[in-house]
């Protein structure tokens, strides 16, 4: 005790009390380690340039031609830092002291509910933009401890939003991976089908829009801002997080006094390998982020690594079953499916049976993988609307019938189960099924289902089934490391019962002439033999 009374001399209340808050974060240990690195050994501050310099970004490979909102991101960036430092972080003649720097990192990161994370996110967006000449029309009214917005977004600037989170989320990972420093190149993806679901919630209902052949951030619709914060904590409610992640990486990843990191670089999806992925694979990275942006823990992590690949892992270790190169049909699902016990995320990629009919992407996570059983299982669950709008359907919590999984039984039964794979709903009417050739799915109304919420599946969903052929099905494996090599023990033990059950040991057989096997073909084979009158 008297060491810690020893140490803890000349600490003033006011620092002891930001620290304080700064641990409950996890990060002091970090800060503390990065406040020397910053500031100046004479004033013990850090200057206001250094600070901002930080949270500069560039993004100099942006393809000019392809759309305006990549051409507007590389002025939004170099005013990005300026835009932190004004609202977090409180300087005096010197810079930024020690307590403004650990209080300016907890405002920011500390724990808050999401409401609160939004309005910071959409703060930093709103002045950055503002530094850097572009007009958003965005108003904040400041409280204690709440705070009202107001205004309207076109859908432009959501586009604008989304590119700013992902690079956040990118340019942290790099951080993490390569030791303060922010190395590589990484592309934007098509995130237009989270555009379109924004327009969708806060725009004109009544407009009719083409998903298909539209572009959605040149459309001149006005959404309006606190339908769009709604929007963002039903389908996305972890976009802010996006925002902690990047502050974080660069306050307490730095590894030298100089901030001169090398910045990132983004390309254009249409440059990278993304578009080839695309192609062949229903999970783009822009699909997949949008997914992880509705959950946390590990599962968020998993599709992290599948939006974000790095040199050190491969995408092709998470998907288990793809129709197209493994075949469709129940059987050929379990052959690549059978064993995984982790969390599973199936997409299925169909289109209507009808002229003029547009496909479209659904999908479901289970977490507990899948099972054949003629019974609904499972403890937890969501479903996707994917493209071209997309949409989170979270557990209701008000019924439990997460997943049925279940394959044509081999005894007679006098009330045969449904033969496939479905999603809420009940047993006959689930929300979603999927038939066991795997051609055909169909979607039904959400009034049927008390156990996903309500929403539609697809554009202009109406309220009888609607049955589609299948293009494409998808399932992937969220589970980790630990439940791929489950998995493969489990197939090891199936190919060994197989080969097993193969081979015919002679030994196990007795003398032909006395087998039931040779009697029964030699009645077959001479009707004619004397049998005992049936009486």
């Amino acid at each position: 005790m008297g060491q810690s009374s020893s140490t803890e001399q000349g600490v003033s209340p006011e620092l002891r009390q930001v620290q304080s808050l700064a641990a409950s974060t996890g990060a002091l240990p970090s800060l503390q380690k990065s406040f020397p690195l910053l500031s100046n050994p004479q004033t013990q501050s850090i200057p206001i340039a250094s600070l901002q310099k930080c949270f500069d970004l560039t993004c100099a490979n942006v393809e000019s031609g392809q759309d305006a909102v990549l051409k507007e991101l590389p002025l939004l960036f170099s005013h990005l830092g300026s835009a932190i430092v004004d609202l977090f972080f409180v300087a005096d003649k010197n810079g930024v002291n020690e307590i403004e720097f650990l209080r300016g990192y907890t405002n920011i990161c500390g724990r808050a509910v999401a409401s609160t994370l939004l309005n910071n996110l959409l703060r930093v967006f709103s002045v950055a933009c503002s530094k850097a000449g572009l007009q958003v029309d965005l108003q904040f009214e400041l409280f204690d401890d709440n705070c009202k917005i107001s205004g309207a977004l076109l859908p432009r600037d959501v586009h604008m939003l989304l590119c700013i989170c992902w690079i956040f989320v990118c340019d942290s990972r790099m951080f993490r991976l390569n030791a303060g420093k922010s190395e590589g190149k990484f592309s934007i993806p098509d995130i237009s089908h989270l555009v379109f679901s924004a327009i969708e919630e806060c725009g004109d209902r009544d407009a009719a829009l083409d998903f298909w052949d539209s572009t959605a951030s040149e459309l001149d619709i006005q959404l309006p801002a606190a339908k769009i914060h709604l929007w963002a904590l039903k389908n996305v409610p972890n976009l802010a997080d996006c925002f902690q992640l990047f502050v974080h990486a660069r306050l307490c990843y730095l590894t030298a006094p100089e901030v001169e990191k090398s910045e990132p670089s983004c390309s254009s999806a249409h440059e990278s390998s993304s578009s080839a992925i695309s192609e062949i694979r229903l999970l783009t990275p822009g699909r997949a982020w949008a997914i992880s942006l509705s959950l946390r823990g590990a599962i968020c992590e998993e599709l992290s690594k599948a939006c974000l690949p790095c040199d050190d892992y491969d995408t092709d270790e998470n998907l288990l079953y793809q129709s197209s190169v493994d075949g469709k049909g129940l059987n050929r699902f379990w052959s690549r499916v059978g064993g995984y016990n982790g969390p599973s995320l199936i997409l299925i990629s169909a289109c209507e049976q009808k002229s003029n009919a547009r496909p479209w992407i659904i999908g479901a996570l289970t977490d507990e993988g899948f099972e054949n059983k003629d019974i609904y299982y499972g403890t937890s669950g969501s479903l996707y609307a994917i493209s071209p709008v997309f949409h989170a359907f979270l557990s209701s919590g008000r019924e439990k019938n997460f997943v049925y999984s279940h394959s044509r039984g081999r005894a007679y039964e006098a009330k045969p189960k449904p033969v496939g794979i479905g999603f809420g709903g009940t047993l006959g009417n689930e929300r979603i099924f999927l038939d066991d050739d795997f051609a055909r799915v169909t979607v039904r109304h959400h009034a049927i289902d008390k156990t996903y919420q309500h929403g539609n599946l697809f554009p202009n969903q109406g309220f009888l089934p609607t049955e589609a052929s299948v293009f494409q099905v998808e399932v992937w494996g969220l589970g980790g490391r630990s439940a791929r090599e489950v998995q493969a023990s489990y197939q090891k033990r199936e190919e060994i019962f197989t080969d097993q059950r193969r081979k015919i040991d002679l030994k196990t057989f007795t003398n032909w002439e006395d087998s039931p096997e040779k009697m029964m073909m030699d009645m077959v084979s001479n009707p004619n033999t004397v049998r005992r009158e049936e009486r």
